[in-house]
């Protein structure tokens, strides 16, 4: 058997950040495990540009923001392993995996960065009625068509989603001279970035369909077209508003879902919210000495905000192997009233050493509201927004000393108020 100090498992933005942080901290003894055949993860099929603009202050595409951080891995002689698949990981650190190369290896390790990303939501999921036609595809296997391999999945599109995924591939799809017929969305508000909404859709004239959905696929060997119909309040289709739209092509971009199923091997507690590991201010989960990062641990909308979660995954995961546990008391965060979730779901106010970002998403659109934050029965923090979105994500600072004014506290409290 093996032993690393550290094992990352993915080699996507937040494993390779995780990697360069941990080195940077003094340890040596470190391997990243990647299934896919070259590191950088999603990115390297995200050719738009907009990222890196908090982390390099300049905008990059995604293979040259991951190249970024491919470069420090190599500078800094961090080993790792391509094409390799993890089967399993124990809630003892003890990693099982396979590659061509090494056939079936064991690793055991002092601690374990959870790095695996996200994976979309099939059709599957979603019970749309039609035959099993070809020409349906999640939208990010219909970028790594059209970006890595060099095809195009069709001619005349209809999206299902709009989350940011699914807006960058109605433009992509338009540049390649594909026709978007329509952004169709269930909720009566956009998942995505305003700034994609607005560089994807109203720059090119897509029409988003918000509060409709597809309620049947036409087509035998292939989709030949879409019945789409207005949803009421209670999100199913409302008889009398269905329209039909001719097309050849139908992408899917109907959520992420965090890639735990290793998790759940190491017995690692999920959020039934997030589907990501519950984690206190370190980013250690449950499981003395596994951390997560990324998304993995929560669905993110910038990758600069995995890469400032990652550095600190890394650096806690070094703390830990240096004898740094967290036995302290631990105090929830209770996200309610139109906030769905927060990370970290607990705080050890004693590690708290100046501050921490606590990261949430609301759900549903708020104007003019105010985020409040209370320490047991006590407001004190109530920030004016002009207007909360879920696609969107928020941050508050809680500070040292705000844990130490409040010292006895129970737990944290997190809610959107109207006034």
């Amino acid at each position: 058997m093996q032993e690393y100090d550290i094992v990352i498992i993915g080699g996507g933005p937040a494993g390779l950040a995780a990697a360069v942080s941990a080195k940077e901290q003094g340890i040596d003894n470190i391997i990243i495990l990647e299934r896919d055949n070259q590191l950088g993860g999603i990115l390297n099929q995200c050719i738009h540009n907009g990222f890196g603009l908090h982390t390099f202050k300049e905008e990059l595409t995604g293979p040259e923001y991951a190249q970024r951080f491919i470069d420090k891995v190599l500078d800094m002689k961090i080993p790792y392993k391509l094409n390799t698949m993890v089967l399993d990981l124990s809630d003892d650190k003890v990693i099982t995996a396979v590659n061509e190369d090494d056939g079936i290896i064991e690793i055991k390790a002092k601690s374990v960065i959870l790095a695996m990303g996200c994976r979309e939501r099939p059709r599957g999921a979603i019970n749309i009625p039609g035959s099993r036609c070809a020409g349906i595809y999640t939208a990010g296997t219909a970028q790594k068509f059209v970006n890595v391999e060099g095809y195009m999945p069709g001619k005349e599109v209809v999206i299902l989603g709009s989350g940011d995924i699914g807006l960058i591939m109605a433009r992509r799809m338009t540049l390649e001279g594909a026709k978007v017929k329509a952004v169709v969305e269930l909720m009566p508000y956009s998942g995505g970035l305003k700034r994609n909404i607005v560089q994807c859709l109203d720059d090119f004239d897509i029409p988003l369909k918000l509060s409709y959905t597809v309620t049947n696929i036409k087509g035998k060997d292939r989709v030949e077209g879409v019945t789409i119909a207005e949803v009421g309040k209670d999100r199913k289709p409302v008889k009398g508003t269905e329209e039909y739209i001719p097309c050849d092509t139908l992408l899917l971009s109907v959520g992420l879902l965090p890639e735990n199923e290793l998790s759940r091997k190491a017995n690692v507690k999920l959020s039934n919210i997030t589907g990501g590991p519950e984690v206190d201010e370190r980013l250690e989960t449950n499981q003395e000495g596994i951390f997560a990062c990324g998304n993995v641990l929560h669905v993110h909308d910038l990758v600069d905000n995995v890469t400032l979660e990652s550095v600190n995954a890394g650096k806690n995961a070094v703390e830990y192997i240096k004898g740094k546990k967290s036995d302290g008391k631990k105090v929830e965060i209770v996200a309610t009233e139109g906030v769905r979730y927060t990370v970290p779901k607990y705080v050890n106010p004693e590690n708290v050493e100046d501050h921490i970002d606590v990261r949430f998403r609301v759900g549903d659109v708020f104007k003019n509201s105010f985020i409040a934050v209370y320490f047991d029965d006590q407001r004190e923090m109530h920030i004016k927004k002009r207007i909360l979105t879920p696609g969107e994500m928020e941050t508050v600072k809680l500070t040292k000393a705000m844990f130490e004014k409040y010292s006895n506290c129970e737990k944290i409290t997190i809610k959107v108020e109207r006034e």
